[in-house]
């Protein structure tokens, strides 16, 4: 069949690497796509959120599966538009309707969903610019560290956590009333501090039937040991080795299991991927949020360690057949490293020559902020490539992974070299 991915980073170009190893892949198109997806599949420039010329490219190549990999055309509604579209009704997409793609767009959704299927949260309360004198007497009753989320999609940074709190109530003054985070910050959830650590479940789902895919762990802030800024992703491990048998069976029959019976319930249509942000406390695991779509670049070493055929996996959801597909996972630890530019999450420079990619061994290469200029292939974004080895355990995936860090460069490239510290 032909396959489109829409996206351009890490993420798609996993995702198209794995879905080449299938063999109902006929064709695979990828939009926007980025310089490595260009060498293994044809790039299209669509943009992701205008469904009427995504509507006309699938029509026209016969595209039998779209698979969505970034949140803002979930959040928008590409899956009720194609549904709800005679011409486009059977193609499969592996991804939510709008409705299921509030778990992500909306905070205060999530928090709601959390509290409505009794699933383990951090206590909250959710303020706009209206209500921000109660938002800073509700910031008076918790303790530090505090937590600012804004209630919509900020790429992923649109969260605070504070020590001080006048801090804490000048930056939810700066979200609700200057804009901060734009419009995702016309609503802010304040919660509770959660002190743990952090993992990340992923679950496919038809809407009825379920597969828990490998755990993960990333490591969101810029600087070694945790701190700095957050971004999109640093790097990943899978498995998270604290995520053991009994720690696994809390969060399936805890959160997993609500969450699938929460979506049926609701009546909401739901064939896609559930990203379940957790935090482990003591020996029990709480839901930090959910995303509707796989992570980067926690994708990077998911996909990589699942040995199924993904395009039976995806074709199964759109019949509600999943339970019927069996899953085989590899037992490597997986590990992954991100090169990013200078200056990132804050002003960076795009264009810098990005060399060493033919050197690469024993690993996988998967572009993210990357393009093709003069026959080169140079930065195009803040988060640029992902390196991605396999290992006994995450110490020895990470030293491969590093090992062909060593081989690239571009100017002022950037990488964390403390990865896997917090699990030893």
């Amino acid at each position: 069949m032909n396959i489109l991915i829409l996206g351009a980073g890490g993420r798609e170009h996993a995702f198209a690497h794995k879905i080449l190893e299938s063999k109902h892949c006929k064709q695979l198109f990828v939009a926007p796509g980025n310089a490595g997806t260009a060498k293994i599949a044809t790039n299209i420039n669509l943009k992701v959120t205008n469904f009427e010329t995504i509507k006309e490219f699938v029509l026209k190549e016969n595209v039998e599966m779209l698979i969505v990999g970034p949140e803002d055309p979930l959040v928008l509604g590409i899956a009720d538009f194609f549904t709800n579209d005679p011409e486009l009704s059977e193609i499969a997409v592996v991804g939510p309707s709008k409705r299921g793609a509030l778990l992500e767009g909306s905070k205060e959704r999530a928090k709601e969903f959390m509290s409505m299927h009794n699933i383990p949260t951090a206590a909250y309360q959710s303020f706009t610019a209206e209500s921000l004198e109660a938002g800073k007497s509700f910031l008076e009753t918790l303790k530090a560290p505090y937590v600012l989320k804004a209630d919509g999609l900020a790429a992923g940074k649109g969260v605070l956590i504070l020590e001080d709190l006048e801090e804490a109530k000048k930056e939810l003054e700066h979200m609700l009333v200057n804009s901060k985070f734009g419009n995702a910050g016309e609503k802010v959830v304040i919660e509770e501090f959660l002190d743990g650590i952090e993992l990340s479940v992923f679950v496919l789902t038809d809407g009825k039937n379920y597969k828990i895919l490998p755990t993960a762990k990333d490591y969101k802030r810029i600087g070694e040991g945790n701190t700095g800024l957050n971004t999109g992703g640093m790097g990943a491990i899978s498995p998270v080795p604290f995520a053991d048998e009994v720690l696994m069976n809390k969060i399936e029959e805890r959160i997993v299991k609500p969450t699938i019976k929460g979506l049926q319930k609701e009546n909401i249509d739901y064939k896609g991927f559930v990203f379940i942000g957790l935090i482990k406390v003591g020996e029990e695991p709480y839901v930090i949020e959910y995303n509707v779509r796989m992570g980067d670049p926690e994708t990077e070493v998911v996909l990589p360690r699942i040995e199924s055929d993904l395009v039976e996996l995806f074709q199964s959801l759109k019949d509600q057949k999943l339970n019927e597909v069996n899953i085989k996972i590899s037992p490597k630890t997986a590990a992954t490293v991100m090169l990013v530019s200078g200056g990132y999450p804050e002003a960076y420079e795009k264009g810098a020559e990005i060399t060493g990619l033919n050197e690469i061994e024993d690993s996988l290469v998967f572009h993210a902020g990357t393009t093709q200029k003069d026959g080169k292939v140079v930065t195009n974004g803040g988060r640029v490539i992902a390196v991605t080895s396999f290992g006994k355990d995450y110490k020895e995936a990470l030293k491969k992974s590093y090992q062909n860090v060593d081989k690239l460069h571009f100017d002022k490239m950037y990488y964390r070299k403390d990865l896997g510290f917090d699990l030893a």
